[in-house]
């Protein structure tokens, strides 16, 4: 399986240092965070890629660090139970995903102990009760947003369309993806046909792709205007396949339809009965059934009644807001992005919620002018982007805040995070848990209860 891709790093590498070329055996002591194999050969660590936990297997090298090695699995000799073949007939150049070749239960499983290892060497703290992992009903086509890289390559007479290869900056040569929404995920090929065919086929970088409950945008990163004959090319493709088509000609803000209307993105949390509209450039949860299970635990962890003020941070256009607004009294959300402020008021509105207050705030700078700060809240719901929030939390016990939820999409700084609210801010973790946001990747996403002592 992995033949090609090993040959590939060895090419790619041995200019710059040469590699011992003969493979190597080794026994996989345990998974790193990205969910490579780990193993000690002199002292030394070595991350391979393709190796799981207790597995006998023979390694090539792919590169030779100061303080560790590369490598990439050429034969398993004794398998782990939990290894299975990947679905996908790419999985071994393309750096989309890297956990096929685990079984889905016992990817949650690495997950798991990620998040454990974080909050007990990072943050020095412990949870009361772990929470079982949330999982959506399938871990495949699920993946509703993404960015795909395009890239017109003349030696291979094609364009690519799709993902960067595995530890390296060209594109894979794929034809499908098994984690994308079918929609999009089985079009790779004719979309590179349509491209290869257009006059600017080298000018288009990039395809964002954005997924509502009913419909799907695709918008083109063009570096030249498209002609007349291009536009048709694509409004053909776009009937064709059920697909809204966009150009983006420069920054994010000259995203347009193609042909001038505007297609209708929303999804629903039908636990809330509330409908979530937003545009195609906007930030939104790329698993749309885990996120209604995400949500609807969050609100249940919450414990809300209809007397309780909430403070919802990085609220962006409101997913936990307006659901926490149907259980409460009063919700304030704050976001630092003014634009998905405005689209977070405007589905406040349309799902006639009056409850809900938000304000326009840059969480990582000083608050100390803020409005919303001047009066107390009981609960409050942290939903921070990778860096965490590490700069609000010493805000929380001011407002007279009693119990949090933290979403967390990084376990490195919710666990640092989780040590601030613990050591230095007077609460108590009570539960911990992961979501599987991401099947078959190593991304890890997590949630998280605290209460004050």
């Amino acid at each position: 399986m992995f033949i090609g891709y090993i040959r590939k790093q060895i090419m790619g590498r041995s200019r710059k240092k040469r590699l011992p070329t003969e493979p190597v055996r080794a026994t996989i002591e345990s998974m790193s965070h990205d969910g490579r194999g780990v193993t000690h050969l002199d002292g030394k660590a070595v991350f391979i890629h393709g190796g799981l936990t207790g597995e006998e297997v023979m390694f090539t090298y792919t590169s030779k660090r100061k303080k560790y090695d590369e490598g990439v699995v050429s034969e398993v000799l004794i398998a782990s139970p939990d290894r299975t073949e990947p679905k996908c007939q790419h999985f071994d150049i393309c750096g989309g995903c890297s956990l096929q070749h685990l079984k889905p239960e016992a990817q949650i499983g690495v997950k798991h102990q990620s998040l454990l290892d974080a909050l007990e060497h990072i943050g020095k703290v412990e949870p009361l009760e772990i929470f079982p992992p949330l999982t959506a009903p399938t871990p495949w086509g699920y993946r509703r947003k993404a960015r795909l890289g395009v890239k017109y390559v003349p030696k291979k007479g094609r364009v690519l369309v799709g993902f960067r290869e595995r530890g390296s900056s060209f594109l894979a040569e794929i034809e499908s993806c098994e984690v994308l929404h079918p929609k999009v995920g089985q079009l790779l090929m004719p979309l590179s046909d349509l491209i290869g065919a257009l006059s600017i086929r080298d000018r288009v970088p990039q395809i964002e792709v954005s997924m509502g409950d009913d419909s799907c945008v695709l918008v083109f990163r063009v570096l030249e205007p498209s002609t007349p004959e291009d536009c048709e090319a694509l409004e053909r493709f776009g009937a064709e396949h059920g697909l809204n088509i966009y150009l983006q000609e420069a920054g994010p803000d000259s995203v347009r339809p193609l042909t001038g209307k505007p297609a209708s993105l929303s999804y629903t949390l039908p636990d809330f009965g509330i409908d979530v509209r937003f545009l195609p450039n906007d930030f939104t949860q790329v698993n749309t059934e885990l996120n209604q299970l995400m949500v609807a635990r969050a609100i249940e962890l919450l414990e809300l009644d209809n007397s309780d003020r909430v403070l919802d941070l990085f609220c962006g256009i409101g997913n936990f807001t307006m659901p926490l607004a149907k259980r409460s009294a009063a919700v304030v959300g704050v976001e630092g992005d003014r634009a998905l402020v405005e689209r977070a008021r405007e589905n406040a509105k349309r799902n006639e919620l009056e409850n809900i207050s938000y304000y326009t705030a840059n969480l990582y700078d000083s608050l100390e002018h803020e409005p919303w700060l001047s009066v107390k809240f009981d609960k409050a719901l942290l939903d921070p982007p990778r860096s965490g929030a590490l700069e609000v939390l010493e805000q929380l016990p001011k407002l007279g805040i009693k119990r949090i939820v933290y979403i967390s999409c990084y376990p490195g700084t919710l666990a640092r995070d989780a040590g601030e609210l613990v050591h230095r801010h007077g609460y108590r973790l009570l539960a911990a848990g992961v979501m599987d946001m991401f099947p078959h990747t190593a991304h890890v996403e997590s949630i998280a209860v605290f209460e004050s002592k």
